[in-house]
């Protein structure tokens, strides 16, 4: 059997229970603990549990804070007091930086994208809060956005969101990437290549 090298799950924008209950049952049976190394996670969680959750699937559980992780009340055991605004990590030969994205002004901006790309020294800038994938290339870098795993609605967008997240291949100086969406019912697989 071939190796996929180190598997990461890029997921993000839960925001369990207050938008979504669930991630969709068609998602969920994918996500089997211990297949992958990594989970990667843009913020947005919802809540501790979803986070638990997260810890189940593998042995190393990276997260960011994001903008609607607060309890509300500005409570100190708030999501967003947990975990930090950026993250680097290093996953074969790439170094990989992890915010939200709602520091990103305008919102998805691959040129913004591209400054704290650089600000934080990386190959990889892994964003959500646009609550719509995306693999970009930008400038010989990548920039990945997962979108919403559950598909919930964006406060900043009129868009339908499909549900959506990122499996990434890292093998060594190597990614292969796969964004699986939901569409109508039926997971739909996206492949694209890159290489330091």
């Amino acid at each position: 059997m071939a190796s996929f090298g180190e598997l990461v799950l890029v997921l993000g924008d839960l925001h369990i229970p207050k938008r979504e209950s669930v991630i969709p049952e068609k998602f969920k049976r994918m996500l089997v603990p211990n297949k992958m190394q990594h989970v990667i996670c843009t913020g947005n969680l919802g809540s501790k549990q979803q986070y638990d959750e997260l810890r189940a699937l593998a042995p190393n559980v990276h997260v960011v804070a994001g903008d609607c992780d607060g309890d509300g009340n500005n409570n100190e055991s708030s999501l967003q007091t947990v975990f930090p605004e950026t993250k680097v990590i290093s996953i074969g030969e790439f170094r990989i930086g992890v915010i939200h994205g709602h520091q990103i002004l305008p919102w998805g901006d691959h040129l913004s994208l591209a400054m704290m790309r650089r600000k934080l020294d990386v190959d990889v800038l892994i964003s959500g809060h646009t609550h719509k994938n995306e693999v970009v290339e930008h400038d010989g870098h990548y920039h990945i956005n997962p979108g919403s795993i559950t598909g919930a609605y964006s406060e900043y967008s009129t868009l339908e969101v499909s549900p959506s997240f990122v499996l990434l291949a890292v093998q060594g100086a190597k990614v292969i990437c796969y964004v699986y969406e939901l569409i109508d019912g039926e997971v739909e697989v996206f492949k694209t290549e890159f290489s330091k």
